[in-house]
């Protein structure tokens, strides 16, 4: 399935999108604005620039109960150094 970026990016301009699951309280804190990063299993090979699409995800339900957010990717600190976990990155995000 073909994930349509929000309005005004311009998809040849941007490295890749990703649509990933959210756990609600994360969700919420992403959508107020008081969470600007994400942890992840580093097995889509984020690079700086993609953009993702967060889905608030119930795993108790298995239902996608929200919305979605779009967010950047602005840095990323891939595992294997400061403590992160090899296989794993934290990404610095903005709202789109």
């Amino acid at each position: 399935m073909r994930i349509n970026p929000p309005p005004g990016i311009n998809r040849e301009k941007m490295a890749k999108v990703h649509e990933l699951k959210t756990h609600p309280i994360p969700f919420q804190a992403i959508e107020s604005g008081l969470k600007r990063f994400e942890y992840r299993v580093n097995d889509r090979g984020y690079e700086v620039g993609d953009l993702l699409c967060l889905k608030e995800y119930d795993p108790d339900k298995w239902e996608y109960p929200g919305g979605s957010q779009w967010v950047r990717v602005e840095y990323i600190l891939h595992g294997g150094q400061y403590g992160i976990p090899d296989g794993y990155c934290i990404m610095s995000i903005c709202k789109v």
